[in-house]
Formats: C-alpha cells, sequence, structure tokens
C-alpha cells in the first residue's frame, strides 16, 4: 500500500507540473498572438516604433518586422517543446493511474482471499 500511495504522490506531482506547463505555454500563445497582430498592423502603416523600457522610439520598419518574426519563431518552437513536454507527462500519468488502479484491485483481492481464511 505504501508504494500506491508513493505512486499517488507521483501523479499529484505530475499534474502540477502540467499545468504549471500549460499556464506557461498559454503565456507564450498569447505573446504569439500579440505578434502576430503587431506584424499585421506592420505591414498597414510607413511609420513603425519600438517600445524600449518607458519610452517608445522610431523604428526601421524592415528590421521591427524581422525582429518580430523572429521572436514568433522562436515562440512557435517553445510551445511546441511544452506541448510536447505536456503530452510525455500526461501519458506518464496515464501508465502511474493504471499502475495505481492495478495495486488497488490486487489488494482488494488479497483482502478478500484473507476474510475468507
Amino acid at each position: 500500500m505504501n508504494e500506491t500511495q508513493d505512486k499517488i504522490n507521483q501523479i499529484q506531482l505530475i499534474q502540477q507540473n502540467i499545468q504549471n506547463i500549460s499556464i506557461q505555454r498559454q503565456k507564450f500563445q498569447i505573446q504569439e498572438t500579440e505578434i502576430e497582430s503587431a506584424l499585421n498592423e506592420i505591414e498597414k502603416t510607413e511609420v513603425t516604433y519600438k517600445i524600449i523600457g518607458n519610452i517608445m522610439v522610431k523604428s526601421d520598419k524592415e528590421s521591427l518586422k524581422k525582429e518580430l518574426k523572429e521572436k514568433h519563431e522562436m515562440l512557435k518552437v517553445r510551445i511546441s517543446a511544452l506541448e510536447k513536454q505536456e503530452e510525455r507527462l500526461r501519458s506518464n500519468v496515464e501508465e502511474l493511474q493504471k499502475e495505481v488502479l492495478k495495486d488497488l484491485e490486487n489488494d482488494a483481492k488479497q483482502s478478500k482471499t484473507s476474510r475468507r481464511d
């Protein structure tokens, strides 16, 4: 039973990790959407500005587009990595849950046979 409890604790830890990864992935997805929106807006204007710290400075349109596209690609890679990590952890949770159920079923069978004796 102690081993089963360890598995349950492990499941809870993994689920917390999944939740943290999911939150991080969502933040990156929001940033990705903002960058896509910025790239669309850049196409509609001649003069572009960039925020640096607390000030806004005029920026070259092409270099700003290049910078945003690089950030966009980097976010896509990060999102993909987080999705894979999340998927791997979910798979681990499923396996542990199956093991816990099997352990509990075995414990129940053993206690039934113990009572008969």
